[in-house]
């Protein structure tokens, strides 16, 4: 098979080709990231680079045209987001004319979830197929709900029942931890204490407990352990309700924890995703490898920070090899 990655980022598509068994005749690449390409060919050194995809011409057969085009004007978290009209979710349109000129036998484009839906109509009829949802929730321990535009028939597979704790690295070092303090309801927490059994972060409630990584239930381990991941945000309150437009009341920090098992959507923000137990820390990049489906140290060669952007950016591998494995099926029947 010949392939034509767009935004190929760290080639986790390359990875989720493997994966569904799918053999490679040429994976041709489309990135300009120095980070990313530096990631992608200490993995796959084969790989054919083509450049820009602004302007990209390309030359001879494709069966699968891949890529996931920027969101950071459709984002949800982006303010004042252009849609498709914004410089980098535009792309989209290099995207849709490199389609019609090398007429794929197969297709996929991936975007966010959270795209207005007027861009997300757009898209839909440009493509001429409506996109699938697919949480990446049912094949790892990262809720990542994205949309995927594609011509191949899939339908979507039973939670594996991955959880956070089936991620976990047994011993991390001290520098991912946070070392200021940070003051969640009256509470010192990061730099000092020990969080126990059913303390609260911010408003408390379930969602912002302190739970086990052996279940759903609010029940500690015997031993210490890295329990729940949440978000660093502030927020001004009044009465334990926000108040953030009131400028008068000070920033409270505070960790909001996620009610599920699962990690948040990774991004290249460390403080969206912090692993809260005995001590507040950041995910280290190896759990980011592994909440998107891939090997340990693929993402190594890198600064710290570079690996949390590309891995921020990328495709969850085994997502994109479950869509896949509908080619290889039709191939090989």
């Amino acid at each position: 098979m010949n392939v034509l990655s767009l935004f190929d980022g760290i080639s986790c598509a390359r990875v989720a080709l493997d994966r569904a068994g799918i053999e490679v005749n040429a994976y041709m690449a489309s990135e300009i990231d120095k980070n990313a390409i530096k990631v992608s060919e200490k993995n796959y050194p084969d790989i054919i680079r083509v450049g820009s995809v602004v302007g990209l011409e390309v030359e001879g057969q494709v069966d699968l045209l891949i890529g996931g085009s920027p969101c950071q004007d459709l984002s949800i978290a982006k303010k004042d987001r252009k849609g498709l009209d914004g410089d980098r979710s535009g792309l989209f349109w290099e995207f849709l004319r490199i389609k019609k000129e090398c007429n794929p036998q197969w297709f996929v484009l991936e975007n966010v979830a959270s795209m207005p839906k007027a861009d997300r109509d757009i898209i839909t009829r440009e493509m001429g197929v409506e996109p699938v949802m697919f949480n990446a929730s049912l094949v790892s321990a990262q809720s990542r709900k994205r949309l995927f535009w594609t011509n191949i028939p899939f339908d979507l597979p039973e939670d594996r029942g991955i959880l956070l704790k089936d991620i976990m690295e047994a011993d991390v070092e001290d520098k991912f931890y946070v070392k200021k303090e940070m003051k969640t309801n009256g509470k010192t927490t990061g730099k000092v204490g020990y969080v126990g059994d059913g303390e609260q972060y911010g408003q408390g409630g379930q969602a912002h407990r302190v739970y086990s990584t052996e279940g759903k239930t609010p029940t500690m381990s015997s031993g210490p352990a890295l329990i729940k991941v949440g978000r660093d945000v502030g927020r001004r309150l009044v009465d334990g309700h926000r108040a953030d437009a009131d400028m008068s009341i000070p920033y409270e920090r505070r960790i909001e924890t996620r009610e599920d098992d699962k990690c948040g959507t990774l991004t290249s923000v460390a403080k969206d995703n912090l692993v809260v137990g005995e001590r507040i820390r950041k995910l280290t990049p190896i759990e980011c490898e592994r909440l998107q489906g891939l090997p340990d140290n693929y993402t190594e060669g890198v600064a710290m920070t570079h690996r949390y952007k590309c891995l921020g950016n990328a495709f969850n591998v085994d997502v994109v090899a479950h869509i896949l494995g509908r080619v290889k099926l039709m191939y090989s029947s």
